[in-house]
């Protein structure tokens, strides 16, 4: 594909560089971009700007804020001793989704995972046990993925946290094993987190 336009090169090279863009449809965006009027191109470049320049992680939580708390952490309406820990921001946006849970959120950054060189002080681990640590009582649902790596990190969590004064739950088993929790159904991962269970059952169970 031989475009003749060194600024239409390099606007390709940059859509291009999105994940599951390929260059014929990078040059789609561009083309389409090229239709729009001003206003509106320099809204998206400026939308862009302030996403990288100004979007922070919530000091609590670790989710994405606009602000030192996220739209969660400072919902006084949210039940701030059911806390769901997740691997990741999109797992936060695909319960959301469900309307099933009143509760906070803790973003771990990732699961354990030797093979990859992931150990439990390269997720937010210890934030989470003073985060608990600091309230009379908890329930923390443990809402990882079904794989090897996130019953590991189950695990480790409940050892971590099985001497505080919390519940520690999980999703019942509506999520298929292996499956991640974004491309979950919202019917089913609601189900789920209605329908959570004691994790320490899940430990006789297997």
């Amino acid at each position: 594909m031989k475009i003749n336009s060194k600024l239409i090169e390099e606007a390709v090279d940059q859509f291009a560089l999105l994940p599951g863009v390929g260059r014929k449809t990078a040059l789609r965006f561009v083309l389409h971009m090229l239709k729009k009027d001003h206003d509106d191109v320099n809204r998206f470049a400026r939308a862009i700007t302030d996403l990288r320049s100004q979007i922070k992680y919530c000091s609590t939580c670790f989710n994405l804020a606009d602000t030192e708390l996220c739209n969660v952490c400072s919902n006084p309406n949210r039940q701030h001793n059911l806390i769901c820990v997740v691997e990741d921001i999109r797992d936060i946006m695909a319960i959301e989704s469900t309307q099933q849970f009143q509760g906070v959120y803790h973003v771990l950054g990732g699961l354990i995972s030797p093979m990859d060189g992931i150990g439990p002080s390269d997720l937010r681990i210890e934030e989470l046990v003073q985060r608990v640590s600091q309230l009379q009582e908890a329930e923390i649902v443990m809402a990882l993925n079904t794989t090897m790596e996130g019953d590991t990190t189950c695990y480790f969590l409940y050892k971590k946290l099985k001497n505080l004064n919390v519940t520690l739950t999980t999703l019942a088993r509506g999520v298929a094993i292996g499956d991640d929790l974004e491309y979950t159904d919202e019917v089913t991962l609601g189900r789920s987190i209605r329908n959570r269970t004691p994790y320490e059952s899940t430990l006789s169970a297997s």
